[in-house]
């Protein structure tokens, strides 16, 4: 097998992909868009949707909506989505659990391929421990995406979901880490 020096140094260019990331949240659900070809990454929008007092439909309802919208502005290719794995509060669950569905409605909707990601595994991917608190999470998406400013907590953690889904875009599909709740250790 022959390489040249040329191919060595300058590869193919990689394809470029559009990744929304959502944090789902029952009152303030963080989302991140960003291009990445899995070794780049950079920074298009990020923010939170905030739903309000409205009674708790009229909040799905809002959530589906505005996630639609933003799917239709921005046209990313893929959906990451952060797991529901523990929740101390059996109604709070309940409701994350919703607030997820209203999200993968609108991305499942919109035609978008879904993965979904534990929290443990976005740490990792983005902090390098699995243990990584609130704070670590905020900095390293801050230095990873060259941000001015450190992003609030939700839109942090959107951020890095989509970082974790850009980072496994490297992997062949057979070592792509799946998580699920069999994952989960206290």
């Amino acid at each position: 097998m022959r390489f040249s020096l040329r191919s060595m140094v300058n590869p193919a260019p990689r394809q470029l992909q559009r990744i929304l990331g959502i944090d789902p949240g029952s009152r303030c659900t963080g989302f991140a868009i960003i291009d990445s070809d899995g070794r780049r990454s950079v920074w298009i929008a990020s923010g939170c949707i905030r739903v309000g007092d409205q009674p708790w439909p009229e909040r799905l309802g809002t959530l589906f909506d505005r996630v639609a919208a933003i799917i239709a502005d921005q046209q990313p290719q893929t959906l990451a989505v952060e797991q529901l794995i523990f929740a101390r509060d059996p109604s709070a669950a309940l409701k994350l659990g919703q607030a997820r569905g209203a999200v993968l409605c609108a991305g499942i909707k919109a035609g978008l391929p879904v993965q979904e990601y534990s929290p443990k595994t976005v740490k990792l991917a983005v902090v390098g421990s699995g243990a990584a608190i609130k704070a670590q999470v905020q900095q390293m998406v801050k230095v990873l995406l060259a941000l001015p400013h450190l992003p609030a907590e939700d839109e942090a953690d959107a951020l890095a979901i989509a970082l974790c889904h850009a980072h496994s875009m490297m992997l062949p599909a057979r070592q792509r880490v799946t998580a699920s709740w069999r994952d989960w250790r206290p």
